[in-house]
């Protein structure tokens, strides 16, 4: 395997990729910290709509915070693949150090999306959001980008 770093061999360095692993890590704990979110506000509302003697209905009622909160979490489970499949490409055969940088940039734009987003959605999405979103996108080519000239490279 000449092209792997020697530490890919059979058992991987966790001080060679402790870097990528912690973003990863902060990827994980944000997504289900968003998961709690979404947990809570589900709760407040169906307080709230008892409260009020009205029935709650979470996915066909439209309350605008449950929308919000679903989003936030769907909006990091449609990247989630995409993003974890191409950090860790990038930190096995192009560069430990650069794929984490890149990926900690990536997780402060999915952290940031729930509060450019708001708490509330409605219609038409907020302009600011689409600081979050190419963000999120800039990082993915670029982790596209450096595998490709890795393989261009290599040959």
């Amino acid at each position: 395997m000449h092209d792997i770093p020697e530490t890919a061999g059979a058992v991987m360095s966790a001080r060679t990729y402790a870097a990528p692993l912690l973003v990863t890590l902060a990827y994980v704990v944000w997504y289900y910290a968003l998961f709690t979110n979404q947990l809570r506000v589900k709760t407040k509302l169906k307080r709230a709509y008892r409260a009020r003697g009205e029935k709650f209905d979470r996915y066909f009622g439209a309350d605008r915070e449950m929308l919000a909160a679903d989003r936030y979490v769907g909006n990091m489970l449609e990247h989630m693949p995409t993003f974890l499949l191409l950090l860790w490409l990038n930190a096995i055969f192009v560069d430990p150090l650069s794929a984490a940088v890149a990926g900690a940039v990536y997780v402060g734009s999915r952290v940031l999306y729930p509060f450019v987003m708001g708490q509330r959605l409605g219609p038409g999405l907020p302009s600011r959001i689409l600081f979050a979103t190419v963000v999120g996108y800039t990082v993915v080519a670029y982790f596209v980008v450096r595998l490709a000239v890795k393989v261009i490279v290599a040959t």
